[in-house]
């Protein structure tokens, strides 16, 4: 009966999809869950260089997408568990999610987007159970029927340093309009969006419709962006690029409280982010490296403060019973590098102050991942890709303790953490184009102490995962 529940609940999507695009002319889809982002589009990098020409700017478009994930995974050792554990046994869960893409041109250099998106499912356990979550597509929160969103709805104006000189060309894709692109150029950016559309891009390892679908992998796991249960929030960027750099500032709308379905829209708690872009080359292969940090100020529980309580009361700690306006600070180092044409690498490297609740995103202190993505030329297969990846991440002491003394956060909480160990996993996906805007990726991940513990575990994820964009 599960089986067929879930096989129902995807056709539904699949049928509202379909008449979505053929009364709109173009089928409507949604972003990714979980951690953000629809299809990631970069809001400050010119497109593929075109100097011969200067066209008009397009001025309006459409496109969709519509992802179902499926992940499983078979029981594992586990002597104990707790309220936000891993489940043990044999275990399955789908996503599904249709978005629809559509933007409007203003002014000169200015246009607005909306994401307007149909979301249905759960990850596994309800989002529980990892730090590292295994499924970008699955939210904080899930729903056994299709529900409707708005994640995305913002305005973009992007203003020209170098005169006339058109630069580059940007193409026609989701929330990006054609047309001309100066090669020097502030870019400022206004509504509800993910932080992540702006923010740690990354070419190899970013959108988990199309690459690597682990929380941690394809985000800085310890980059603890504002967001709603959704994974958007109310802001706004500003980005100044020249030449081989760019500068990237932002404020954003934290949750009224962590981890929390509505956004402070007065905005008394906020997160501040800065990142350096600096692009370059290495034998002739084009890379990035970029440096993030990030400030969130709010009311949020100190870890220590939580064990003291309970100590006193005789209870089990609780972070939202000594929560204090607070700041909790992190930082980011992010790589892309090309190493030949079809073969790239990435590395990213987080941390963030451990004394504090994790606000918006998952108790990560420290994250360490890194891999390739290989594009199939060699075996005649030029759409294909394969990916292979690695993360580990970690907590601090304080919330070693909290965890320990069955404290519950975000996303874990095993109700005991004796045998404290740093959470493993290795992921690797296949992406086969099946036809064109369709692709169908088969996806493993291997989880070694899963939140942290080494009493339960480890865990094999086999996933599928089936996106088409129009």
């Amino acid at each position: 009966m599960k089986r067929i529940r879930i096989q129902l609940a995807v056709a539904n999507v699949a049928m509202c999809f379909w008449v979505c695009g053929h009364a709109a002319g173009a089928a409507a889809t949604e972003e990714p869950a979980g951690i953000s982002t629809a299809t990631p589009v970069s809001l400050g990098v010119p497109g593929p260089a075109d100097a011969d020409r200067a066209p008009a700017a397009e001025p309006w478009n459409l496109h969709g997408q519509f992802t179902t994930v499926l992940q499983y995974h078979p029981a594992f050792s586990s002597s104990y568990q707790g309220t936000n554990s891993l489940d043990p046994g044999n275990y399955g869960k789908e996503t599904a999610d249709v978005t629809l893409f559509a933007g409007l041109g203003l002014w000169k250099g200015a246009a607005a987007y909306a994401n307007p998106e149909i979301d249905q499912g759960f990850g596994l356990d309800g989002t529980l159970g990892m730090a590292g979550f295994p499924s970008g597509e699955a939210y904080k929160v899930g729903a056994r029927n299709p529900y409707f969103r708005l994640p995305r709805a913002f305005v973009r104006q992007i203003i020209g340093l170098d005169g006339q000189a058109a630069g580059a060309t940007l193409d026609d894709g989701p929330n990006q309009l054609a047309g001309p692109m100066p090669t020097d150029n502030v870019i400022i950016t206004v509504g509800k969006l993910s932080v992540v559309d702006v923010f740690d891009t990354n070419r190899y390892a970013h959108d988990p419709r199309a690459d690597f679908m682990n929380w941690s992998i394809v985000e800085s796991g310890a980059f603890d962006y504002a967001a709603d249960a959704w994974g958007f929030t109310y802001g706004g960027a500003v980005e100044w690029s020249q030449s081989w750099w760019t500068l990237r500032g932002g404020v954003f709308a934290l949750s009224k409280v962590p981890n929390n379905k509505d956004i402070d829209g007065t905005f008394d708690e906020f997160s501040l982010i800065g990142e350096l872009e600096q692009r370059h080359e290495v034998l002739g292969h084009p890379g990035k490296l970029k440096a993030l940090a990030f400030l969130n100020r709010g009311r949020m529980g100190g870890y220590q403060d939580a064990v003291a309580m309970g100590r006193e009361t005789a209870s089990v700690p609780s972070t939202a019973l000594v929560r204090r306006y607070a700041s909790r600070p992190g930082a980011a180092l992010n790589l892309e590098q090309e190493l030949a044409r079809v073969l790239g690498l990435f590395v990213r490297a987080s941390y963030n102050d451990g004394a504090q609740e994790a606000f918006d995103f998952t108790e990560i202190n420290k994250s360490l991942a890194a891999g390739l993505s290989l594009r199939g030329d060699r075996w005649g297969r030029a759409d294909d890709m394969v990916g292979l990846a690695a993360v580990v991440n970690g907590l601090s002491s304080a919330a070693r303790d909290y965890f320990a003394a069955g404290g519950l956060g975000i996303l874990i909480g095993d109700g005991r953490l004796p045998n404290y160990g740093w959470e493993k996993i290795v992921e690797t996906y296949y992406s086969r184009k099946i036809v064109e805007h369709l692709t169908i990726t088969a996806d493993f991940q291997y989880v070694l102490d899963p939140a942290y513990n080494r009493d339960r575990g480890p865990v094999s994820i086999f996933g599928l995962r089936v996106h088409a964009e129009f």
